[in-house]
């Protein structure tokens, strides 16, 4: 794989781009030795010259893999109207004639040394497909299927010829000529050069000229002579000059992190697809316009749009793209056709929140500098800067920006029309290369991407986004770069409402408590809740909780008055968590493994007057001044109390617990949760993921983490049994592999840490176990793994602060990112910054 661009089309140093760099102010910022001293024609005695610093890198890459086509230059050019075959055969002739490119070779002579080998003129061949005799359909198919069949015919560069022609005759009046280039000696400049003249000379002989008639100016060197030429003038001084510039831009550059729809290949393909979006003809000129403001150019605002892109994509504020500069710096090139083009690296610092005016300030400056430096040879930098390789990835940048400005053939003709025909791109050299084309419709954005990394549908995101950025540029370069839209109208629509329309019926008028009970009603005898050593039905569950509940009102409990729990995890736990609630209390866990301090923390902090204990833990807990229930004392005059249910004072408005996290600044807080909120996300959950009476759900996290909630009282709201494991059960991952197993158990959320353990113990899934991630980023292997085990996949994401989880998604496929999904009912989610 290649460490180049070696693109078909390049960005020219236009006049805009050589007068602002001829300006610059001296010292420092002056520009480096300019290309100077003429270039002389060699002696063409013995026909071999050496290869071009570009021609020598292409030709290496070209022996480890001689038969790809990724530096193969096809292209197609459609004639509408009278074509003389004849005639164009003999253009072709002349064209070759003048360009010794385009009959050059390249041979390793003395050992391994490449030399260019020029062949002498000679009648050009134009080999003609009739396809007149197929009906429409099957013609256009055909000649697509030729032309694709072209394009992926490789070169030989020791025998050649690198440049092949085909005449495709579709009808008398259409015909399409294939014409096929090696890179090593053509570039996206050398194609409009070739198509101008190569229409110059049709019209004249066309027109019945000959050959001493239709001659074109002379060319006073040839591309052997520039190759010569540059070998001896990019040495000694001139090359450390720019060396030295080089290593210094770009020294510890970063690798861009853009975000993929799939993971990056261990060894990088070159699989590839394109897609284009048309700018308007207004928005074009205003770029151009600011450009021109800002003594910059076109290219550099769309850089600097680009790098912002690439910014807020990555969040990265160091951002490496590259650029292919077509390197005709000097008259005495421009009108040759061959392998000219080098990479530049143009590297944007974007930190402190710039304004978008001094991103391209910034831009401008890093481009001028660059220009100045465009001659150091872009393969032998790489080697010169001994970047670590990664055969997953391309040296010093992943994404290149170009503007393709280079001259195009001009051939309006009264008789004959000709237009070039797009030809699929299945290839990419980078993860993405965005051509910027400059058309009489306005600006075409011509993406060329991976497609091992990303979908169309992401490349079309993304080019919307690119224009979104330009249009905010050209309304207010003023605006800090971290608050300039990047969001289409549609798509700011459905994010800030369509995703967020969650309206749902949900019965948030009753507490946790009501719909248990109402639930024991319906289903008495069904189990509720287990652990390895008892079982309570949903009537006594629900009994013994009323009676708990009366005996806490009688000790002063009401409603959001805060009762500390310290429990056992077992089926008395979720008896006490109940008489608390039906009370009107918020529990408050005060988990037994926690530090005396951190308890003791707590205990001041929620100002707790009660504290609701067992005696196993009850040693554990910090000195306390308040009422101390402990249940095995408390319960045989508990127990004499009435089990119905009582009328209560408690609304869903009133708290229902208070989970003290360890806060953002490693100070616990305590986040006071109400009925409603909790109602409201059962409701949710009973959908999605779903549970239903004969679901088995597994708790096994601490009540002091919010999302216990889920795995205790969802099952309970809608019949279901709860089974309890203890700490020692919970993490031990063999254990809890047999107790899932031993119990059924048909819904189990875990955090990342718990389900690899699982996986590690050799636990197995079912097709009827739904699997609620979360606490911890999910990643795409540990999904995988989760997917293999049969039943659903379910990422949940949430702080305490809004109640357990606030969004969630089914992860279904095996491909792309993992997300965490849309906002549960009656919610909205917005994302305010990085």
């Amino acid at each position: 794989m290649s460490d180049l661009d070696y693109g078909q089309r390049a960005t020219a140093l236009s006049a805009e781009e050589k007068l602002a760099l001829f300006e610059r102010l001296s010292g420092n910022d002056a520009p480096a030795t300019p290309a100077t001293g003429a270039i002389t024609r060699q002696s063409r005695a013995g026909h071999t010259f050496p290869l071009s610093f570009s021609q020598q890198r292409l030709w290496f890459l070209e022996q480890f893999d001689p038969d790809t086509t990724l530096y193969s230059i096809p292209m197609a050019y459609v004639f509408a109207g009278h074509l003389d075959a004849a005639a164009l055969a003999r253009a072709l002739t002349a064209l070759v004639a003048r360009h010794e490119t385009l009959r050059t070779t390249f041979v390793a002579l003395d050992g391994d040394v490449p030399q260019q080998v020029i062949a002498p003129p000679r009648a050009v061949a134009l080999p003609i497909i009739d396809l007149r005799t197929l009906a429409a359909a099957p013609r256009e198919a055909e000649a697509l299927r030729l032309v694709r069949q072209e394009a992926a015919r490789p070169f030989n560069l020791a025998t050649g010829p690198l440049l092949r022609l085909h005449l495709l005759r579709l009808a008398d009046d259409e015909h399409i000529l294939l014409l096929s280039l090696h890179h090593i000696i053509s570039d996206g400049w050398s194609n409009g050069v070739l198509l101008r003249e190569l229409t110059t000379l049709y019209h004249t002989f066309a027109a019945g000229a000959t050959e001493a008639q239709a001659a074109l100016p002379d060319l006073p060197i040839q591309y052997a002579d520039f190759a010569v030429w540059q070998r001896e003038w990019l040495q000694g001084a001139v090359l450390e000059k720019q060396l030295a510039y080089w290593r210094g831009k770009l020294a510890d550059i970063p690798v861009l992190q853009l975000p993929t729809d799939r993971p990056r290949p261990v060894i990088q393909t070159v699989s590839g697809a394109a897609y284009s979006r048309q700018l308007s003809p207004a928005l074009s000129e205003q770029l151009t316009a600011l450009g021109r403001a800002e003594k910059g150019t076109l290219y550099m605002v769309l850089l600097a749009a680009f790098d912002v892109l690439l910014a807020r994509y990555s969040g990265q504020d160091d951002i490496a793209v590259g650029s292919a500069i077509a390197n005709r710096n000097r008259a005495d090139i421009e009108n040759l056709i061959g392998f000219f083009v080098n990479t530049l690296v143009l590297r944007a610092d974007l930190s402190g929140n710039p304004t978008f005016r001094e991103v391209l300030r910034r831009v401008r400056q890093t481009a001028l500098e660059a220009y100045a430096n465009q001659d150091f040879p872009f393969e032998q930098l790489v080697e010169e800067l001994q970047t670590v390789r990664d055969l997953s990835g391309n040296p010093l940048f992943q994404v290149m920006l170009t503007l393709q400005n280079a001259p195009t053939g001009d051939t309006p003709n009264a008789d004959l029309t000709i237009t070039p025909l797009d030809i699929e791109i299945r290839t990419s050299k980078f993860d993405l290369t965005v051509y910027v084309i400059q058309t009489p419709n306005g600006l075409l954005l011509d993406a060329e991407y991976k497609s091992d990394l990303f979908d169309e549908a992401t490349i079309a995101r993304m080019l919307a986004h690119m224009e979104v950025i330009l249009t905010a540029a050209v309304a207010n370069p003023d605006q800090p770069i971290a608050t300039m839209p990047l969001l289409t109208a549609p798509e700011r629509q459905q994010l800030l409402r369509d995703w967020n329309a969650t309206q749902a019926t949900v019965p948030t008028d009753r507490t946790i408590h009501q719909i248990i009970a109402e639930q024991a009603a319906r289903t008495p005898n069904a189990v509720a809740v287990q652990d390895s050593a008892s079982t309570l039905t949903y009537r006594e569950l629900n009994e013994r909780a009323n009676q708990l509940a009366r005996y806490l009102t009688q000790h002063g409990v009401g409603p959001d008055q805060p009762v500390g729990l310290c429990v056992n995890r077992s089926t008395e736990m979720l008896v006490a968590m109940l008489g608390i609630l039906k009370a009107g209390g918020a529990y408050v866990p005060l988990d037994p493994a926690y530090p005396e301090e951190r308890l003791a923390f707590m205990v001041v902090d929620a100002e707790l007057a009660l504290l609701v204990t067992q005696t196993a833990t009850a040693q554990t807990l910090p000195a306390f001044t308040g009422q101390r229930l402990v249940l095995e004392d408390a319960w045989p005059t508990i127990s004499q109390l009435e089990a119905s249910d009582a009328p209560t004072a408690v609304l869903p408005s009133h708290l229902a617990y208070i989970i003290y996290t360890s806060g953002s600044t490693g100070v616990p807080k305590g986040v006071q949760i109400p009925h409603a909120t909790v109602v409201n996300f059962l409701a949710t959950m009973a959908q999605r993921p779903g549970m239903t009476a004969q679901d088995v759900g597994l708790a096994l996290t601490s009540i002091s983490f919010d999302i216990a909630g889920l795995e205790i009282y969802l099952p309970l709201t809608v019949g279901a049994r709860v089974v309890v494991v203890s700490r020692e059960v919970a993490t031990d991952a063999s254990e809890l592999a047999r107790v899932i197993s031993d119990t059924g158990v048909t819904l189990l959320q875990a955090t990342p840490a718990t389900w690899r353990g699982l996986l590690d113990s050799g636990w197995h899934g079912s097709a009827a176990l739904k699997m609620l991630c979360g606490g911890e980023a999910l990643s795409r292997d540990l999904a995988n793994s989760l997917l293999a085990q049969g039943g659903s996949l379910w990422n949940m994401y949430g702080p305490t602060e809004t109640t357990i989880w606030s969004t969630i998604d089914q992860i279904t496929s095996t491909e792309g990112p993992i997300l965490i999904g849309r906002p549960i009912a009656n919610t909205q989610v917005y994302i305010l910054d990085p």
